[in-house]
């Protein structure tokens, strides 16, 4: 393909930034970001903004390439026999190629009473309303926390070292992607924090009510507050622009990222699947996927053969409040094995992690701003500055 590319990433988290970084960083290629938010919300520090010990946002212009443009909206549409994308402001944007990675948020229940009157923690809107909403209770008031995936274990602690009276609804078992060794601190800990934990025959919820929740068993727990973090569910965008998903809404791809429908359009993150290799919907899959995509692109770009991804885990980290945690291990795969640290030893590890994840991202756009913008030699790189922006959230860090 001959004189400049355009690149258009849909979605501005871990995936997304990392995929654009990359791009930006080839001669050529222009890269726009289409994002909802004017700042990057670190998703993985979202329970801490609940109780306040971080604010959970951080600047594009620290985050994002100088050569990349932002803009601030939201993608209603892929018009793939166009190339372009019609955004809810009311333009559109052209592309030659697009990265689809628009992550993943908080699901419909299905529960009654659930939509209506529990809170989530899995997207920055949710989480300031809970937090809104946690301000405006008095601290002795019973939280529930449904669901004991790594999002519910974090929130469940957060809150309890905080001082507020929560139970936690684990469904079948506590911590089902923990191995049963490492369960064994997590239960120990929340137990030390004051958490009830419910678990086994009988703890399914099956109502939600504005003061309580009910239990398939017929127990009814008091609830000032209901927070649900059991289930993901990604955006329809592909769906409602005629591209092919899963069951679950996702793009579907080959092992090269690439859509099944459309070699111009390769994924990123939680919102797409390879059937041939799933993998799990986290940040860790997010940083590997972001610059695999961009490397599918680039070796298109260049009429060179694209190659399989190729992904390697080594564990979860899970933050207990401020002062313990569990780092569970992995193989390679994924799959978990029985090796675990705990206590501060695991939070520590958890802090480094989200830390160490942050700085990538930094030293990714520092590398994507080295290029002179545009890539012609001569012009000088510029911040990226949202357009169409909406009212920023704050960028300050939490003490």
């Amino acid at each position: 393909m001959n004189g400049n590319v355009k690149v258009l990433v849909v979605g501005g988290g871990y995936g997304g930034v990392t995929a654009a970084n990359r791009l930006a960083r080839r001669d050529g290629v222009s890269v726009t970001l289409v994002n909802p938010r004017p700042d990057f919300v670190e998703r993985i520090r979202l329970h801490q903004l609940v109780t306040g010990s971080d604010d959970a946002v951080e600047s594009f212009g620290k985050v994002l390439g100088e050569n990349v443009r932002l803009v601030v909206d939201t993608a209603t549409r892929i018009d793939t026999a166009e190339r372009r994308v019609s955004l809810a402001g009311g333009d559109t944007v052209s592309y030659d190629y697009l990265v689809y990675a628009v992550g993943s948020g908080a699901c419909d229940p299905g529960v009654l009473g659930a939509a209506e009157f529990a809170h989530r923690v899995s997207d920055f809107e949710g989480a300031q309303l809970l937090r809104s909403a946690l301000d405006a209770t008095p601290v002795t008031a019973a939280v529930t926390v449904v669901g004991a995936g790594p999002t519910g274990l974090e929130t469940a602690a957060e809150l309890a070292e905080a001082g507020r009276p929560v139970a936690l609804v684990c469904g079948d078992v506590l911590g089902p992607s923990l191995h049963a060794r490492v369960r064994r601190p997590v239960a120990r800990r929340l137990a030390e924090l004051g958490v009830t934990v419910l678990e086994g025959p009988g703890a399914q919820v099956t109502e939600v009510t504005q003061d309580a929740v009910r239990l398939d068993d017929g127990r009814v727990l008091p609830s000032a507050v209901t927070i649900w973090t059991a289930g993901f569910r990604v955006p329809d965008l592909a769906a409602r622009s005629g591209l092919r998903t899963d069951a679950e809404g996702r793009l579907l791809t080959d092992t090269t990222l690439t859509s099944v429908d459309d070699e111009r359009i390769v994924a990123a993150g939680d919102a797409a699947v390879m059937p041939e290799r799933p993998f799990r919907m986290s940040c860790q899959a997010a940083v590997q996927l972001g610059p695999a995509a961009a490397d599918t692109i680039l070796r298109r770009i260049a009429g060179k053969k694209t190659a399989s991804v190729r992904m390697f885990f080594a564990g979860q980290c899970l933050s207990l409040g401020r002062k313990e945690g569990v780092t569970q291990f992995s193989y390679p795969n994924d799959k978990v094995n029985a090796l675990g640290l705990s206590g501060g030893l695991g939070a520590g590890v958890k802090e480094i992690a989200c830390r160490f994840t942050l700085d990538k991202l930094v030293s990714g756009a520092r590398r994507a701003s080295s290029r002179p913008a545009h890539g012609d030699g001569t012009d000088r790189p510029q911040p990226p500055r949202p357009e169409h922006p909406t009212t920023p959230s704050g960028t300050r860090r939490a003490a």
